[in-house]
């Protein structure tokens, strides 16, 4: 039996400096990562990080959804050696690395990766032993 739509399957806080979710593949993830991102940048007093974090966390995990059948991990870290500067992950089961492509003016999809590009200091992806990883970073104000 999987879970309710939107539902956490797990959630880690390691000593204020990381905070990771484990999401079903399901639509109400993406509403419910949104919320959790805001939520634990308001428990940072990174407030101002809520809108663009959540808008590209949206936007990732809504590509994972897409192409991807199991569960979504999403991972704020504020690197204890990189002051100013906050981390946040998606990471899901499809081995296949996502490649920023063109959209053109009509097309319905395609621009998530350009709007994480675009929006966020710098981005990448890794491949890991389960699937692979989206990641950017944010400038922390201050």
């Amino acid at each position: 039996m999987g879970s309710p739509a939107g539902e956490v399957i797990g959630v880690i806080d390691t000593d204020g400096h990381c905070a990771e979710w484990t999401f079903p593949a399901d639509p109400g993830a993406v509403r419910t990562a949104r919320a959790a991102v805001r939520g634990q940048l308001r428990d940072w007093h990174l407030e101002s990080l809520g809108d663009t974090a959540s808008l590209l966390v949206s936007e990732l995990v809504t590509n994972s959804l897409q192409h991807a059948a199991g569960p979504i991990g999403v991972r704020l870290l504020r690197p204890e050696g990189l002051p100013g500067v906050l981390l946040v992950e998606v990471s899901d089961p499809l081995p296949g690395l996502p490649r920023e492509q063109p959209a053109r003016p009509d097309d319905e999809s395609g621009r998530g990766l350009q709007l994480v590009a675009s929006t966020s200091r710098r981005w990448g992806t890794r491949p890991d032993s389960t699937g692979k990883t989206v990641w950017f970073e944010l400038a922390v104000p201050g």
